[in-house]
C-alpha cells in the first residue's frame, strides 16, 4: 500500500522541552512576521511526556526567554527549591560536603518535567502546532538530491514474521522544508543521520550514564518540601561515576534515583541493584520506610559535554536537544539548554525562509556558539572526564578547575567510547547484590510494573541483533552476557533449552525505551529501533 503523505514547512521529531520549545519559538515568530507557517510535531509515547523522565530540577532561564508569562500561564513548576545538601557516602555513615557551585539551585524548581512537557504541548497546540502522539518516527526521507525532506511514521500491524496483518495500516510520510530531529538521547533516526552526514568527525565519541528512577509517597513527617540532595560514594567503587538525587517536591512526594556512568569497566554491575542497594543505606532508608511507591523508570542521559558535541546541521534539517548531547553534567541538568537549543533553530529556520533559503542551517550554529549555552557547556567540559581517573582525583581536579581556572583550562580533556570499557568477566571481581526486601527495595519485574510499559506482542522485535551469534559467542563467553544486567528491564536473559545450550532471550515486551544496550553493548551489536508507535513506558508524574 502506498503511504499518504503531509506537507509542512518544519517538521518536528519528538515532543520533549527541546521539540516543543522549537515548535512554539517558531510559530512566536511566524505571528511576529504575519507569516503562515505550518509546523509539526511527531511523538512515539502514547502521549505527551509518556516517555520523558528526568530527575528534575528545572532551571527557568530559558523558559523565561520563551514564555516570560509562564507563571499566569499555569506552568506546572510549583516546588521552588530550598535547601541544598551533596553528601559523601561510606557503606555505613554520610558525611556532609560543601555544594559544588554548579549544583547551587537558588531560583530553580523541582518538577515532574513530563507535567512541563505536555503543559509546553497545550501553549504549543494553542499557537498552532500539530501535535502527534502515538506515532513513531521510523524512517528518515531523502530527495534525489540526498537532502533531509522529512520521515515516515512506523508501519502499523505488521506481525512478528514480518508480514502484514489483518489490521496493516501503512506508515505516513511527513515532508518539511526543514526537518529538526529532538529524539532525545541515543536517538535511533540520529544515529543514522551520524554516519550519512559523518557529522561526528573531528568532535569525541559521545558518552552517557543510565538513570534510574523511582517518585514515592512518603509520611508527611519525613516530607521537607523544596530539598534538593545529591550524594557521591557508596555503593559505587572509587573508579566507578555515579550518585544519587532525592528531589522533595508537591505533596508528599520524592523522587530518588541513581545515576552510573556507562564507562563503567566491570560488566557484573548492575545499575538496577546499585540503585536498589543505595536506597538501604542508613542515612537514606528511613525516608522512604512506611512510604509507598509509585512509579518506576529509567533513562540513558548524555554526558559528553562540549568535547562531544557533534555537527549540528545536514542538508534539510538540524539536531536540537539531547539529539545533539546539551547536558551540562556538573548542574545536572538538561532540560534549560535543551530548550535553548530548540528555540535557537527556529530562529534559524525563520531567518532562512526569510532569506528564501533552503541549504545548510549554518546560521542555526553560529547563533548557538554565541548564546550562553555555548559558553556554559564550555566552561564545566573537562569537569566529567576528569572523573576516568576516579572519584577523588575528580572532586579534586573539579575544584581546581571551578575555582582556579574558573572553566578557562588551556587543555580539554577527552572521552572514550563507553562500550569499549569493560572489562573480561574473568578479570573482574564478582558482585554479589543484596535480596531486595521489599520495603525500600525491589525486584525488576515489580518495577518495571510500576512504569506501566506495554508494546504490541505480535509484531516484529524492535531490539534487533546485527549478528545473531554475538551474544554467546562473545557477550557470554568473554564478558558473561552483561546485557542481563546493564538492562533495567529484564529484556535480556540467558537461558538453556532442552539441548542444554545457552541463547539469548529478549523479552521485547519489557523494554522502557532507555537505550542503554545500544550504548553498552560491548560489540555494538545491539541495535535499538523504534517498535509500533504508542508503545514503551506510560510514565506519570515523572
Amino acid at each position: 500500500m502506498e503511504r499518504e503523505s503531509m506537507q509542512y514547512d518544519v517538521v518536528i521529531v519528538g515532543a520533549g522541552p527541546a521539540g516543543l520549545a522549537a515548535a512554539i519559538r517558531l510559530k512566536q515568530l511566524s505571528a511576529e512576521k504575519g507569516r503562515e507557517l505550518g509546523v509539526c510535531v511527531i511523538e512515539k509515547g502514547s502521549e505527551v511526556g509518556a516517555h520523558i523522565l528526568s530527575g528534575a530540577v528545572v532551571e527557568p532561564r530559558a523558559l523565561n526567554e520563551l514564555i516570560p508569562d509562564w507563571k499566569e500561564k499555569g506552568a506546572p513548576l510549583n516546588t521552588p527549591a530550598g535547601e541544598d545538601r551533596f553528601q559523601f557516602l561510606t557503606a555505613t555513615k554520610a558525611f556532609r560536603l560543601p555544594t559544588p557551585p554548579q549544583m547551587n539551585n537558588h531560583g530553580n524548581y523541582i518538577v515532574s518535567l513530563g507535567n512541563v512537557c505536555r503543559w509546553l504541548a497545550t501553549q504549543a497546540e494553542g499557537l498552532g502546532v500539530e501535535i502527534y502522539p502515538g506515532f513513531a518516527a521510523a524512517e528518515v526521507l531523502y530527495d534525489e538530491a540526498g537532502r533531509v525532506k522529512g520521515v515516515a511514521t512506523g508501519n502499523m500491524g505488521v506481525g512478528k514474521d514480518g508480514q502484514p496483518t489483518a489490521n496493516f495500516t501503512p506508515g505516513v510520510e511527513l515532508h518539511g522544508r526543514y526537518t529538526l530531529f529532538a529524539e532525545g538521547c541515543r536517538g535511533s533516526l540520529t544515529k543514522t543521520l551520524f554516519e550519512r552526514f559523518d557529522l561526528r568527525e573531528g568532535v569525541d565519541p559521545q558518552t552517557f550514564g543510565i538513570g534510574i528512577k523511582e517518585i514515592w509517597e512518603v509520611d508527611p513527617a519525613k516530607h521537607k518540601k523544596g530539598l534538593i540532595s545529591h550524594s557521591v560514594g557508596w555503593p559505587m567503587d572509587r573508579a566507578t561515576y555515579g550518585g544519587s538525587f532525592l528531589y522533595h517536591f508537591d505533596e508528599n512526594l520524592v523522587s530518588v534515583g541513581f545515576v552510573i556512568g556507562l564507562d563503567y569497566s566491570n560488566p557484573h554491575l548492575s545499575p538496577f541493584d546499585e540503585f536498589q542497594r543505595f536506597k538501604t543505606h542508613p542515612a537514606i532508608r528511613p525516608t522512604f520506610e512506611g512510604g509507598k511507591r509509585l512509579v518506576y523508570g529509567a533513562r540513558a542521559i548524555n554526558e559528553g559535554g562540549f568535547q562531544s558535541i557533534p555537527k549540528l546541521v545536514f542538508p534539510g534539517g538540524a539536531l536540537i536537544g539531547c539529539a545533539a548531547g546539551f547536558v551540562n553534567v556538573p548542574k545536572i541538568k538538561g532540560s534549560h539548554t535543551a530548550m535553548k537549543s530548540g528555540m535557537t533553530a527556529a530562529e534559524a529556520v525563520m531567518a532562512a525562509f526569510e532569506r528564501g533559503e533552503t541549504g545548510e542551517l549554518e546560521d542555526y550554529t553560529n547563533r548557538l556558539k554565541a548564546s550562553w549555552l555555548w559558553d556554559e557547556l564550555y566552561k564545566v567540559r573537562n569537569i566529567r572526564p576528569s572523573f576516568h581517573k576516579g572519584l577523588f582525583a575528580g572532586i579534586a581536579y573539579s575544584a581546581l578547575d571551578t575555582y582556579l581556572f574558573r572553566g578557562k583550562a588551556p587543555w580539554t580533556f577527552h572521552h572514550k567510547p563507553d562500550h569499549s570499557q569493560l572489562l573480561p568477566a574473568a578479570e573482574t571481581p564478582a558482585i554479589v547484590y543484596p535480596k531486595p526486601d521489599g520495603v525500600v527495595s525491589f525486584d525488576k519485574t515489580s518495577s518495571v510494573y510500576l512504569s506501566n510499559t506495554n508494546h504490541e506482542e505480535n509484531q516484529p522485535a524492535h531490539l534487533t541483533l546485527r549478528d545473531p551469534s554475538v551474544p554467546i559467542r562473545i557477550n557470554l563467553a568473554v564478558y558473561d552476557a552483561p546485557e542481563q544486567r546493564y538492562c533495567p528491564a529484564g529484556v535480556y536473559e540467558i537461558v538453556r533449552g532442552s539441548d542444554s545450550q545457552p541463547k539469548l532471550q529478549i523479552n521485547a515486551q519489557n523494554c522502557v525505551h532507555c537505550k542503554t544496550c545500544d550504548i553498552k553493548d560491548p560489540t555494538q551489536n545491539i541495535n535499538w529501533v523504534v517498535p509500533e508507535g504508542s508503545g514503551g513506558p506510560n510514565y506519570p508524574n515523572m
